[in-house]
């Protein structure tokens, strides 16, 4: 099972959101994973198969070896399913 790991700047508010949304998404694509969220320093020391989240935050996780999916709008389950959907 693929372990997705939802990041923003804090590890509260915008990432718990995403991590619903992004089970939603899996759920209307028929596919399971684990979803966790976390801050973006404790992100660089987690292992996960897609690091997602906002373009500024996740990208700092860029290191050439993580699979990192970037949204332009964490609340859009269209946006979530389309780019996960290659990665799953």
């Amino acid at each position: 099972m693929k372990k997705i790991m939802v990041v923003c700047g804090n590890g509260l508010g915008s990432s718990f959101i995403m991590e619903m949304n992004v089970k939603k998404a899996l759920t209307e694509m028929g596919k399971t994973a684990e979803v966790d969220h976390t801050d973006l320093a404790s992100a660089k020391t987690v292992q996960a198969d897609i690091y997602l989240g906002a373009a500024d935050i996740v990208g700092q996780l860029d290191d050439g070896t993580r699979t990192i999916v970037t949204l332009e709008n964490m609340m859009s389950i269209p946006e979530i399913t389309s780019k996960l959907a290659s990665h799953l």
